[in-house]
């Protein structure tokens, strides 16, 4: 008896791309808790420690729109085992490194190979499954990465507490080669056309510019200061570089971002209320668990059961989430999820100054159980939107607009913590920045369903 036939084989696909999310985001997360061991023993300043971070997810944000873009014109067989290597090599490399040069350098490496890995999570799984079941299907492989990333503090933590932060990265290079060979076996070409090879050069080169230009800005301003020539420079060269960024997609044939797709206001609006948990997301992951060593003198091994309260409550909402999505549709789903994480953010923010765990642990609790009525019917919403050819190119700009949070959130709460030393003052601006996205939401997303009904 086979073990994968062809009525079972969506559910296969599924495993795998589960796997294959919660591989990136645990590393998004697993190496949050593990900061303060890493600036000690390879002898890091605050803002190099956060490099660490920063570079994985800088390289992961540039390159993820063309993964997402390889997806419609090359063969998933191709693209993902590729991008499992190259994740994997670049694990292999943090773990062998020496120095913070080396560690940053093989953090690149890791976000190019999960620039490839994460637009085929999406768009594999989309194509796997009927539109009715699309919902349902990208709520459980949420859960299955989400799982990863509420394990991450605490596989980081217990790694070094018990052995040595190398095997934080090491871990990854099992994991990648089961991946790779479930997805191997149960993948079969579903897309009805290919497309030509063309994958914007220009566009790639001038986003990856301009977004490397803003983070180090951002990052190094505080060093740097504020008012030097160099990052005076780099603020208005990443200004003008989007600027040719826009200009440049809207010329292209085959654009590597559609901008065009934001011309549409909840297309534009649901792409926020990612940006905005992945802002949020950063905030937890590695300032809540910077703030449990450094303010409540915890090990890193109890940082991670106590971010548990966080990111362990999302595995188990996520399939209900996506069971809503398809029942309710997205709407009401993805402001609740927002509004009930920003109100969440909020809290974590005003009782971080008293200093006590038990307090803060209500918000946790709360943003962690919303985190997946953002996700699942945003991206819902969106893949919704484009023919099937172009699942691949939707993906990517979802993703990308995920990781340009992720970004902004490791590069702003850096420069916010390093500048005044205050944990609440990151925390409250991430809850800021949550309000001004909802707001936003509400008011888009409301008016057009209520256009769409008139």
């Amino acid at each position: 008896m086979r073990l994968i036939t062809d009525s079972n084989r969506k559910w296969w696909v599924l495993v795998a791309m589960g796997a294959s999310l919660g591989l990136v985001l645990l590393d998004e997360t697993v190496v949050g808790v593990t900061l303060p061991t890493l600036k000690q023993q390879l002898g890091m300043s605050t803002t190099t420690a956060h490099w660490v971070v920063s570079a994985y997810l800088l390289v992961f944000g540039g390159f993820c729109a063309a993964g997402g873009k390889l997806l419609d014109v090359l063969h998933f067989r191709i693209v993902l085992p590729i991008a499992l290597a190259i994740f994997a090599l670049g694990s292999l490399a943090a773990g062998f490194a020496e120095d913070s040069i080396e560690l940053i350098g093989a953090r690149a490496l890791q976000g190019l190979g999960a620039a490839g890995i994460l637009p085929a999570t999406v768009a594999a799984t989309s194509l796997s499954f009927p539109k009715e079941q699309r919902g349902m299907a990208l709520g459980i492989m949420s859960s299955a990465g989400l799982f990863f990333l509420g394990a991450g503090p605490l596989v980081g933590g217990a790694i070094v507490h018990f052995t040595s932060w190398r095997w934080v990265f090491w871990i990854n290079v099992p994991i990648v080669m089961l991946i790779a060979l479930l997805f191997l076996i149960a993948w079969k070409p579903q897309r009805p056309k290919q497309k030509q090879m063309d994958l914007d050069l220009g566009g790639l080169t001038t986003l990856i510019t301009g977004l490397t230009m803003l983070v180090l800005a951002i990052m190094q301003g505080d060093t740097w200061g504020w008012d030097s020539p160099v990052i005076l420079a780099l603020f208005a060269g990443s200004a003008l570089t989007f600027f040719f960024l826009v200009r440049i997609e809207r010329r292209h044939a085959t654009p590597l971002i559609d901008v065009e797709l934001f011309t549409i206001p909840t297309v534009t609006a649901y792409n926020l209320v990612v940006f905005a948990i992945q802002y949020s997301k950063m905030a937890v992951v590695v300032f809540v668990a910077l703030y449990l060593q450094y303010r409540l003198n915890m090990s890193p091994l109890m940082a991670g059961f106590a971010l548990l309260a966080a990111v362990g409550v999302a595995p188990f909402t996520a399939p209900l989430i996506g069971w809503l999505t398809d029942k309710r549709g997205p709407r009401r789903t993805a402001l609740l999820g927002l509004s009930c994480a920003t109100l969440a953010m909020l809290w974590i923010g005003v009782t971080s100054e008293w200093h006590s765990y038990l307090l803060i642990v209500p918000g946790l609790l709360l943003w962690g159980a919303a985190i997946p009525a953002c996700y699942t019917p945003s991206i819902t919403a969106v893949m919704n939107s484009v023919p099937i050819e172009e699942h691949g190119q939707a993906s990517g700009v979802v993703v990308t607009m995920r990781l340009l949070g992720s970004n902004a959130g490791m590069a702003v709460s850096s420069m916010l913590y390093v500048t005044t030393n205050s944990f609440q003052v990151v925390f409250l601006a991430a809850s800021l920045v949550m309000v001004v996205i909802l707001l936003f939401g509400w008011f888009v997303i409301e008016h057009e369903e209520l256009a769409q009904t008139t």
